[in-house]
């Protein structure tokens, strides 16, 4: 039986060094009102895993386990003012350069798999946006409509894993095109995407720099086919057509003068036709309904975000309080991905989430709880009996 608990534990597993760098680059200590950044970072990790809904929640929780606070690397436990002060005050970049390190350092430490694709060796990454609405009467900055305040999430995520590699925060007025051209993609990677991506200038620009696509073709898309290929000696018999095509539209067409392909299938889950779109022209048409797929696996991922960490609502109400609060839970499900991926249990992301908050200052040993959470020692059988003798 450990002394420390499975907060301590998981504290633990992150790496100071690189923070210290980051809180020295941003001089994040300087008028800190008492604490720390690193002391800023725990107490939201534990916003987040210990679903505290406000800063009272964050301050007594905190209080009420001071015999363990010097093992989360705390001297104390902040008060309300202080959380109130430092969220708005500290640079909410911090928290964004840590998670980018600690991707990497987790990624160092243990090799994330794909779940499905594995015949594909490409990097495959999926891109998506969501809203986050806010109350425009009390956030005031974020106005999105005229009766509506919001910010858009941008995510890319690397299938092997499913974590994001890329992320960044909006007004919610930025449409998600304007983010994914500014990113980069490696060479020979894969993007997977909606609709709301199609730019067919972006596309070509992709195309040129042999990055390969596979996204939703828009219902009202003008095209010509050059060329119809063989979905008569393929055994599946849901692929309803899969041809070469160029655009149409004269403004379509100089922004995207290449050929691309289109393939036509019926799914049987939504009992509906569905036509993807990609400049890869040796993928079988399975392969390529398969990858698109594959994108719900983000939308799986902001369901866990906003279902299990706490980015609906806020214990800040300035803009900078709420970048570290989504950033923080970034940093979180990151944690708790890698600790999903490390243990021999099955675990579903949801139910490890529940149940470390659960558990969460449990004093047993962190992995071994991972592998086995449900061991039971069970008495011999003649103790047993002996309950039930007179």
């Amino acid at each position: 039986m450990t002394k420390i608990s499975l907060f301590s534990q998981i504290i633990s597993l992150l790496p100071r060094n690189s923070f210290e760098e980051l809180t020295n680059k941003y001089q994040s200590d300087k008028s800190n009102k008492g604490i720390n950044s690193w002391t800023h970072l725990v107490f939201m990790l534990f916003c987040h895993i210990g679903q505290a809904s406000s800063v009272r929640d964050i301050s007594n929780g905190l209080r009420s386990i001071t015999g363990n606070l010097n093992h989360l690397g705390l001297r104390c436990a902040p008060s309300k003012s202080a959380i109130s002060y430092i969220n708005q005050h500290r640079n909410w970049q911090l928290f964004r350069d840590y998670y980018n390190d600690l991707l990497k350092h987790f990624q160092r430490q243990h090799t994330f798999i794909r779940s499905r694709l594995n015949r594909l060796r490409r990097k495959i990454f999926i891109l998506d946006a969501t809203i986050i609405p806010l109350c425009l009467s009390v956030f005031n900055w974020a106005k999105f409509r005229s009766q509506k305040g919001a910010v858009k999430l941008h995510l890319m995520l690397d299938y092997d894993g499913c974590l994001p590699v890329f992320a960044d925060l909006t007004s919610g007025k930025v449409h998600e095109i304007n983010i994914a051209r500014q990113a980069q993609y490696p060479k020979g990677s894969v993007l997977v995407f909606d609709l709301g991506y199609i730019d067919f200038k972006w596309l070509h620009n992709l195309d040129s720099k042999s990055i390969f696509f596979v996204t939703r073709a828009k219902d009202n898309m003008d095209y010509q086919i050059v060329k119809d290929h063989d979905t008569i000696t393929m055994d599946n018999d849901y692929i309803l057509e899969d041809v070469s095509i160029i655009l149409s539209n004269p403004q379509s067409y100089q922004n995207y003068p290449g050929r691309l392909r289109l393939i036509k299938i019926w799914d049987n889950e939504m009992n509906c036709e569905m036509t993807f779109m990609t400049n890869n022209f040796f993928w079988t048409a399975k392969t390529v309904a398969e990858i698109y797929k594959e994108r719900w696996n983000i939308e799986i991922f902001f369901k866990s975000l906003k279902q299990h960490l706490r980015i609906k609502t806020f214990v800040g109400t300035s803009s900078n309080a709420v970048m570290i609060q989504i950033w923080t839970a970034l940093i979180a499900i990151l944690i708790l991905t890698f600790l999903k991926a490390k243990a021999e249990y099955q675990w579903h992301l949801s139910n490890l989430i529940t149940f470390v908050r659960l558990n969460l200052f449990v004093k047993i040993d962190l992995f071994s709880w991972l592998n086995n959470p449900f061991y039971k020692k069970s008495m011999p059988l003649d103790y047993q009996l002996s309950l039930f003798s007179g």
